[in-house]
């Protein structure tokens, strides 16, 4: 018997299908034609994956954590690629996630994963280096967290301005990387360092 699940995910694939064969269309395309066929299809498979990150919050990988003592941990760079929610165009770069652990770690892959979480969503980058920042910060025992985004958007580079230079950087900082600018300054350090 079909689950609910099931039919819902069937239900909605149609509605992407249907909408992006009408797109085709109204940009002046041929949807029948051999080319064009099966991309509504391949954009819908395609939207699953890109947009995946709504299935999960970070409780769901932040859970597994091991006793350990450390200083500041810098995970990074991160390869991310995230859809911008204002022109539906890919932006993509790299994160680096930093923080000090009070007694306790997780695994490096669980910090990739909070970043795919989050970029896996239509975004802003200002709004998933905030969200990242905050996940980390709330479902880790830590003492401090700094996130720092540089990334590439297409709709800068290939829209209006079409200026494929420039790259846009967000950071977020919370726990003792706000109040100590020694802690902060070192944590960058060690970004700057993983750049070279």
């Amino acid at each position: 018997m079909e689950s609910r699940h099931c039919r819902q995910h069937l239900r909605t694939n149609k509605v992407i299908k249907d909408s992006i064969k009408n797109i085709l269309k109204e940009i002046g395309e041929d949807p029948n034609r051999e080319g064009l066929k099966r991309t509504p299809y391949r954009v819908a498979k395609a939207y699953e994956e890109l947009f995946g990150g709504y299935k999960f919050e970070p409780k769901h990988v932040l859970n597994r954590q091991f006793a350990e003592s450390c200083g500041i941990i810098v995970e990074g760079p991160i390869t991310f690629a995230s859809t911008c929610e204002h022109h539906l165009l890919p932006f993509f770069g790299h994160a680096f996630l930093c923080y000090i652990p009070k007694k306790y770690v997780t695994g490096l892959d669980k910090l990739i994963k909070l970043v795919q979480i989050y970029a896996r969503r239509l975004q802003v980058q200002e709004r998933m280096t905030r969200q990242i920042a905050d996940g980390l910060y709330n479902n880790l025992d830590c003492l401090g967290v700094l996130v720092l985004i540089d990334a590439k958007h297409l709709c800068v580079s290939s829209r209006e301005t079409k200026d494929d230079t420039s790259y846009t950087q967000t950071s977020e900082v919370r726990g003792v990387f706000s109040s100590n600018p020694s802690a902060k300054q070192e944590a960058l350090d060690m970004i700057n360092s993983k750049r070279k």
